[in-house]
This record gives structure tokens, sequence and C-alpha cells, in this order.
């Protein structure tokens, strides 16, 4: 097979993915008898080949796919508009604090907010299959210890946490909420965000009160929300979650 046709099996394979495709499918493509170097030099010929078009090839922390570039979101909301779901302010402090910090407990969590965390809080970004347990700290009760997985890091178009910005970076929190590649695949700027990890993550208006009970009590959480879009226009939009209690 020559180069132009393995090109354009990979292209095609990639093309027809639901999800992104790890480098070990890509070379079951060619029944692995291609090395991981040689189609890794074919998807950067690929990339090349596709850049300045409206989809573009990108690099994911679980494979490759195909995505619309940022510019066209705005054309493919018209066929399919939809409001972007919003998470409370609480919701994403606490995935912050677990995608810089992690592993971490609930409570190192509760420490650094310096208020209580609600299950439920937990539970949402389970169940969006953003933060997962990944074994159990050696203290009394065995806290479990929470981390990010691969799709927090698909849904916000990032191969690795190191391209999350620096904590000392203006606007940490804010991130969160917007990161995403633009159209050069640069981080957005400062000016952005929001917020910053190394400062109070709540103001004054916001603070909830330290926890006086016991910690199996579900305190209120702040009613102010952050809409929270998904990084890549043609990936399945995020589905509606619960109310927090």
């Amino acid at each position: 097979m020559n180069t132009q046709d393995a090109k354009r099996v990979l292209e095609t394979a990639l093309i027809c993915a639901h999800e992104p495709m790890p480098m070990k499918d890509l070379r079951t493509l060619f029944d692995d008898q291609l090395s991981a170097d040689s189609v890794r030099h074919l998807l950067d010929e690929l990339l090349l080949e596709w850049r300045g078009r409206g989809v573009e090839l990108v690099t994911l922390s679980s494979g490759w796919r195909f995505q619309s570039r940022p510019e066209m979101r705005q054309y493919l909301d018209r066929l399919h508009p939809e409001k972007p779901p919003k998470y409370s302010r609480a919701v994403l402090e606490t995935l912050a604090i677990i995608a810089y910090r992690q592993p971490v407990t609930r409570g190192d969590v509760e420490d650094i907010r310096g208020v209580a965390v609600n299950s439920q809080i937990v539970k949402q970004l389970e169940d969006r299959g953003w933060i997962e347990v990944i074994g159990h700290r050696e203290a009394p009760g065995r806290p479990a210890l929470l981390a990010t997985t691969k799709s927090f890091l698909n849904d916000l178009g990032l191969s690795s946490l190191s391209q999350l910005p620096a904590l000392e970076s203006p606007g940490t929190l804010g991130a969160i909420a917007v990161l995403g590649p633009d159209a050069d695949g640069a981080e957005p700027a400062a000016d952005d965000m929001s917020a910053n990890l190394d400062l109070p993550l709540l103001s004054p208006d916001q603070e909830e009160s330290p926890p006086q009970v016991s910690e199996f009590s579900e305190p209120a959480l702040p009613a102010d929300d952050v809409a929270l879009s998904p990084a890549d226009p043609l990936a399945e939009p995020l589905g509606p979650m619960e109310p927090e209690a």
C-alpha cells in the first residue's frame, strides 16, 4: 500500500469514527504492519492537508479525531440551536480543584474551598464522566481519591493535563468553563477567564457559610451559574444536569 492509499484509509476511518481513535486502533487498520511512528507521520500529513478547511484533525487524550473548527460553530448552531448547560460556581470550583490538585479527597476539596462539599456535586461530575475514583488514601475511613478522566480532557479539547493554564495565571477557574483551542489552537486569553485558584474562590456576596454540622450534611449551594460550552462543535452536546439540592 502506498502512502496516499494509507492516508485515505486513515482519513476514512477517522471521519466515520464516533469516538477519538487511539494509535492501537489506527495501527489495526493496517494489520499492525505499520509502526506507530509511520502512522503518526501519516497523521501529521493529513493534519497539514486539512489545514484551512472547516474541519481539522486533532489529537486528544484518548486518540485522534476530526472535528469542526471553533469559528464554524456559530453556523452549525443554527441547525441545532441549544442553550449550553449551566453549572453552579460550586461545581466548577470543585472540578477545578480536582483537575489541578489531583488526586484529592472530598475532604481536601473542602479544606481548599473552606465549605462543605455537597455530595450531589461529586455525583454530577461522576455522572458526567469528568471525574472518577482512582483509589483510597491510607487514612482513617480510607477516603476515596478523586481524579479527572480522559473524557474531561476530550470535552475540553486537550490531550493532557499539562495543557491546562498554569495555576499562577489569571482565570484558572474560568478556564475550566470556557477553555478550548481557538482557530490557531491557542489557549484563550487571560481576559476571557474569570477566577484564580490562588485567590479566594468566592466573592463576599457568594460565600457559603463554613460547615457547622457533620460531614454528611448537605449545605445549600450558591445559586449563580456559569455556562460551560463544549470545545468541539461537532461533539455530542452535553446533556442537561439535575438541579442542585
